[in-house]
């Protein structure tokens, strides 16, 4: 009787890890960028329910690249701690149409208040539709917040 009880207390007694949300946005007259995302605190803070999206302003980007939409599967790269973010989502061109694809970059550091980090964004569209290659990329400022 002792030892299944010492099983359910050993198990009472593991630290809960809490989720919290991660969000960042970013506003240029070149571009503009919304992300949200849930957030594990613990075993290296991975990201669920992941979602963001680009518009690019410039009419020489191709309409599907102009603004796109990412989720969990486009999320390339992440890094979270007290000090910085750094995040890389990549989203390809559907369907038979020629390649192209929208790349976003976020490096940023944590900017005093807890849970804010303010930084940089690069976006790159390529789209090699037509007849030639084209490569469009515009970045700025981006604030997020960790909770």
């Amino acid at each position: 009787m002792k030892l299944p009880l010492v099983a359910v207390l050993s198990v009472c007694a593991t630290p809960a890890l809490a989720s919290g949300g991660l969000s960042c946005a970013a506003k240029t007259t070149q571009a503009s960028l919304e992300i949200q995302s849930g957030v594990t605190h613990g075993m290296g803070s991975p990201l669920f329910n992941f979602r963001g999206s680009a518009q690019i302003a410039a009419k020489s980007v191709a309409a599907d690249l102009r603004k796109i939409a990412f989720g969990q599967a486009n999320v390339a790269q992440y890094w979270l701690d007290a000090r910085e973010l750094r995040l890389v989502v990549y989203r390809e061109r559907e369907g038979s149409q020629p390649h192209g694809y929208v790349e976003v970059t976020i490096l940023a550091k944590a900017a005093g208040d807890e849970g804010k980090y303010k930084g940089t964004f690069a976006l790159t569209a390529y789209d090699t539709a037509g007849d030639r290659e084209r490569t469009h990329k515009a970045g700025g400022r981006v604030s997020c917040f960790v909770e």
